[in-house]
């Protein structure tokens, strides 16, 4: 089992796991849902024996409260379930890729996480653009996918719903392109990751200078193409994050810290003002209407089902089981049947209930806390100003900051990619010895 402890297979698996949560629908539409789970399984099997083989490292590092308190609540629900059979399936996905979070956090180091983190996304967007122009100049026709998610049966319907495609050959036509995953908003966040990374190794010099400035401007690029009105909020958040991060930094006295802190939230006050009292403006300039896309009207269903059973909720389910009640009638988008409410704070309070809200709400704001404290409240002193260093720890925060701006539009952080990153966050967040001050900063960049 030596072959384990190579960094080189460490960052292969990595990389692997990182892509397939990512790019779980690319997987799924090529090689079906049983190809992708038969994949699955194998990198679940290889984080086991990586969790057995570095057990002394976790085992002094245990689990941070409110993630085993969420997983353990999702756990539960499966003896008030409505539907406890799409429950276990749920749960069965959840603890996945909870696994998988865990072992990235605890068998992977931040060097090798980084740079994996960085190949899985040049795979996504590139992959994308490639299938893109493959569609417009080879196929020259939309494309569907390979193996149709479950419950889509074709001859179903008389005209086919521009959702259930793969492609819908939009690049040379100025719309919105799906990329490999399927997906504009999808893509357009895992672009936006792709900022966010490509970012941080630029700026860790990690990467060479003119290699890192084309993939950011690649990233950039893609973030455009697919024109998505929560990832352009998200890049606005970002940048007044990491704004906030260097203002808070360059305070040196205690008083200017204050006054940092101060200044900040009067800015977030202000602008959430601004854009409730302006909201018709500003989703104006973002080309949405009220109805958000449809969405409204989603968030509508859900919330009806959540006051039914306000305090638990229905069970856990992760995504919605379409073949089962009450998810198999419950929200409609052009004909094609919904399998998340859009929003992960309310499809957690229809699943778990309020308990369910207030647990994972800790679990976030506690990921988030840490992130912050990392990134901005630690002592910028000895070899944490070198630069490697400074930009290495804005990863985290920029990462659930982009996932908590996408949580109020999407449901992806309640699944897949969205868990795996949040535990992987929390747990290596709340290990910050993992970022070692003595000696060389080789661990870490």
């Amino acid at each position: 089992m030596a072959f384990l402890d190579d960094r080189r297979f460490r960052f292969a698996f990595a990389v692997v796991t990182l892509f397939t949560v990512l790019a779980g629908d690319a997987v799924r539409y090529t090689v079906s849902w049983f190809g992708f789970g038969a994949l699955v399984i194998v990198l679940a099997v290889i984080a086991v024996l990586l969790l057995v083989r570095d057990r002394d490292a976790w085992l002094t590092g245990p689990i941070p409260y409110p993630v085993a308190a969420f997983l353990a609540l999702a756990t539960l629900s499966v003896f008030w379930s409505f539907y406890p059979g799409a429950t276990l399936l749920g749960l069965a996905a959840t603890w996945l890729a909870a696994l998988a979070g865990f072992t990235l956090a605890v068998c992977i180091d931040w060097s090798t996480l980084l740079r994996a983190l960085g190949w899985a996304l040049r795979l996504i967007l590139a992959g994308s653009l490639l299938f893109e122009l493959a569609v417009t100049f080879v196929f020259r026709e939309p494309v569907l996918p390979l193996f149709p998610s479950p419950g889509v049966v074709y001859t179903d319907y008389e005209r086919l719903p521009g959702l259930l495609f793969w492609s819908r050959n939009l690049l040379m036509e100025g719309d919105k392109i799906q990329g490999i995953v399927g997906n504009s908003s999808l893509l357009g966040f895992i672009a936006l990751l792709g900022l966010v990374v490509f970012g941080i190794q630029f700026a860790a010099r990690t990467v060479g200078g003119t290699s890192g400035l084309l993939w950011f401007g690649f990233a950039g690029l893609m973030v455009y193409l697919t024109r998505s009105a929560t990832i352009t909020l998200a890049m606005v958040a970002l940048v007044a994050v990491v704004l906030a991060v260097i203002l808070v930094r360059r305070s040196a006295t205690e008083r200017t810290r204050r006054n940092a802190y101060i200044s900040i939230g009067s800015v977030i006050v202000a602008l959430t003002v601004a854009s409730v009292v302006f909201r018709s403006h500003v989703l104006g300039a973002l080309g949405k209407t009220d109805t958000l896309t449809l969405r409204t009207d989603i968030w509508a269903a859900v919330i009806d089902l959540a006051e039914q059973r306000p305090v638990a909720g229905w069970g856990w389910v992760s995504y919605w089981a379409p073949w089962v009640p009450p998810f198999n009638g419950l929200a409609f988008t052009s004909g094609v049947r919904q399998l998340h409410a859009h929003n992960a704070w309310l499809d957690v309070w229809m699943q778990l209930g309020i308990i369910g809200v207030v647990v994972f709400g800790l679990l976030i704001a506690s990921t988030v806390a840490r992130s912050w404290m990392l990134a901005a409240a630690r002592p910028l002193d000895g070899v944490t100003r070198n630069p490697a260093f400074a930009a290495l720890t804005l990863l985290p925060l920029l990462v659930m900051a982009a996932l908590v701006v996408q949580s109020f539009a999407e449901s992806r952080l309640l699944v897949e990619y969205g868990i795996v990153l949040t535990v992987l966050m929390a747990v290596k967040t709340g290990r910050l010895e993992s970022f070692e001050r003595r000696g060389t900063l080789a661990r870490i960049t």
